[in-house]
């Protein structure tokens, strides 16, 4: 999900998917960023490759997601006014550069058990030195953000 909110979808059971979203401590940021594997990293990396999974900075995803409209000339789309704003203001950088985003074998959102299996892995590191907060989201529209209606009229 590189844009705000979780992609509407659900899952083969028919059931809302998820997502989880980690926030890290500031003296961890770049580091995670830039995939540095540093001694106290060791622990949430372990956990990640357990189950496959890889975390995206929200930030460089909100970035990627305006560069990939800007190349497609896709600047007239609600969703990537709305992102551009968010990446160019320096509180909301500030922000969701401590946002990663964990994908489970490649997705962005997943079955219900498997963000679970997860979270509970995760949890124990909630609180620590590198994680300060633990996030799961689902895929429900009705519980995201949903783009401004400023963003919506011509």
């Amino acid at each position: 999900m590189t844009s705000h909110e979780p992609e509407v979808s659900k899952g083969e059971s028919g059931d809302w998917q998820y997502q989880l979203r980690l926030q890290i401590a500031d003296e961890f940021t770049e580091s995670v960023r830039g995939g540095s594997d540093t001694k106290d990293l060791e622990p949430l990396y372990e956990i990640l490759t357990s189950h496959d999974a890889t975390v995206v900075c929200q930030y460089d995803a909100f970035a990627d997601f305006c560069v990939r409209c800007e190349s497609n000339g896709e600047i007239d789309l609600p969703l990537y006014k709305w992102t551009l704003e968010t990446i160019q203001n320096p509180a909301k950088k500030a922000k969701y550069v401590k946002v990663f985003t964990v994908y489970i074998s490649g997705d962005e959102v997943y079955e219900r058990p498997i963000a679970e299996a997860l979270e509970h892995d995760l949890q124990p590191l909630v609180s620590g030195p590198v994680v300060e907060k633990l996030t799961k989201y689902d895929s429900n529209p009705a519980n995201n953000p949903q783009v401004p209606q400023k963003y919506l009229n011509p």
